[in-house]
């Protein structure tokens, strides 16, 4: 026999597609000729694949090797191939049965040695795999975990390429996946450790119950940091299907371990005031990866010191923002990758931030221009923004505050009633209601709404921030045990914006 098959995955974004390898041997001088659009990576698996085969204990044939991967127009790269690429040659050689590899698909690196390494974006591939009908699946065994998280397929994991080959001669069973229980992140950040700062924490528990935008301003040292370090642990735990879309993300940025393959709390994700656009977004040349803003999918991205990043990174985040998803156009195709994450944003009033107001250096100007970064369309997506004060004496030397697991049980209280009440349209949280759904089918009655038009007749908001007002009035009524907002919970959610645009101006 003079051709062999194996089937591999080829992981764009957070989706994967099948490909097919086959492997020809056939007359001419020896030698491994690779086509199908592979990039340099996969370019190089040549000599990996040919030195892990002679070191396993097998003969490279001595003739000219061609391996073709197919689709053939869909750019390929990365090492996940090489494992498939070993074994169509074997086939196509005669050296190993090909009943195995017509129901596997393979997965893996291999070192010089045959070792079997561990590659990213595991995760999405075994799904891809379950989806397109294959019933199972071969992974490298530091990877065992990881794609043991998927039901419906069976997984095997292998050591080395030796193994593999024995599995397809039918002398060795590969190792199945250990049920595996996973145990909540330990809270080492409780919200008693905050003193003072009631409206800054009652917008905290807003936030955390309607999964609402949240901004906060004050001077150094005032604990914006700390209360958003506390976010997460008042956010509920991942239902199963966020878990694996949140892994799936961070198996793609190669950010999982072994001793904790499954992500089931809100991600807090805190990049460097200095990032860059595709550090935040996403980028780099071939396929994009996953930027801060993907990585913070269903959790918490909190962007300390915001107004020091550069205003092309803040602009970027308002497509994600409102789509709840980035699209990253580079050589190799578009990648898209889930963005759905709360932002949490930090900053001093102004550059000099002296500890009291009245000790502010600064000038009007220079005021204006340190917040104008924050652009009035990027400020109008924040639901929440809280003016922090300086605290008393008598705060820091007060009773400790409520701890994160009250607040956590009113916050999941909050949330159980908004899934009961749009789960037939398919929403979760309030932050995701369309505002045309709010303003007709879920119509407040007309007292309700006077706050709300008092502020769009005074030019104090915008329609899209009407819409997000409504939605903090919802989370509002739900933390209150209310069936619909009241004209309290329009005016105190209006209110919340309103602060906002009077810090803006200097007031």
């Amino acid at each position: 026999m003079t051709l062999g098959r194996a089937h591999s995955v080829a992981v764009r974004g957070v989706e994967g597609q099948l490909v097919e390898i086959e492997a020809d041997i056939g007359r001419g001088l020896p030698g491994v000729h690779l086509v199908g659009l592979p990039d340099t990576a996969l370019q190089e698996s040549r000599d990996r694949v040919r030195a892990a085969v002679a070191n396993s204990g097998e003969k490279w044939p001595d003739s000219r090797v061609i391996l073709a991967l197919s689709p053939a127009t869909l750019p390929k790269g990365g090492s996940m191939y090489d494992l498939a690429l070993a074994c169509a040659v074997l086939v196509a050689d005669g050296r190993v049965p090909a009943a195995d590899l017509d129901r596997s698909v393979l997965l893996g690196e291999l070192a010089l040695d045959g070792r079997l390494r561990a590659v990213r974006g595991v995760l999405p591939a075994v799904l891809a795999a379950k989806q397109a009908g294959w019933p199972s699946v071969v992974v490298p065994y530091p990877a065992l975990a990881e794609a043991g998280l998927v039901d419906g397929i069976e997984v095997l994991g292998a050591r080395d390429l030796g193994e593999v080959i024995c599995w397809l001669r039918g002398e060795l069973k590969l190792t199945a996946p250990t049920p595996m229980q996973a145990d909540p992140e330990p809270v080492t950040a409780d919200l008693s450790d905050v003193a003072g700062q009631g409206e800054a924490r009652l917008a905290l528990e807003i936030a955390a119950a309607g999964a609402h935008h949240l901004m906060l301003t004050g001077p150094p040292g005032i604990g914006k940091t700390m209360l958003a370090q506390r976010l997460p642990g008042v956010l509920p735990a991942l239902s199963d299907g966020e878990a694996l879309e949140v892994t799936a993300i961070h198996s793609v940025a190669g950010l999982l371990t072994t001793e904790r393959p499954l992500i089931t709390e809100p991600p807090f994700v805190a990049p460097h005031h200095t990032c860059s656009v595709s550090a935040l977004v996403g980028g780099g040349s071939g396929m994009a990866r996953p930027g801060a803003v993907s990585r913070a999918h269903r959790g918490v991205l909190f962007l300390d010191e915001c107004a020091e990043l550069g205003v092309k990174a803040l602009e970027a985040l308002r497509t994600p923002l409102e789509d709840g998803e980035v699209r990253i156009a580079r050589r190799d195709g578009v990648a898209r990758y889930p963005a759905r994450f709360q932002l949490v944003l930090a900053a001093n009033p102004c550059p000099c931030a002296p500890p009291r107001e009245v000790d502010c250096i600064c000038t009007p100007t220079v005021r204006r221009r340190y917040l104008g970064k924050l652009s009035g369309p990027l400020l109008d997506r924040v639901d929440l923004r809280v003016r922090m004060r300086e605290l008393s004496v008598g705060a820091l030397n007060g009773d400790a505050a409520e701890s994160t697991a009250s607040v956590r049980e009113r916050v999941s209280t909050a949330r159980a009633a908004a899934v009961a009440r749009w789960q037939e349209f398919g929403w979760r949280t309030n932050a995701e209601v369309p505002g045309p759904a709010l303003r007709q089918r879920f119509r407040l009655s007309r007292r309700a709404l006077v706050p709300l038009e008092r502020g769009l007749r005074e030019g104090q908001i915008t329609a899209r921030g009407a819409d997000r007002a409504l939605r903090v009035a919802w989370t509002l009524s739900d933390l209150e045990g209310l069936s619909v907002p009241g004209e309290d919970e329009v005016g105190l959610a209006l209110g919340f914006r309103e602060l906002g645009f009077r810090d803006r101006s200097g007031a």
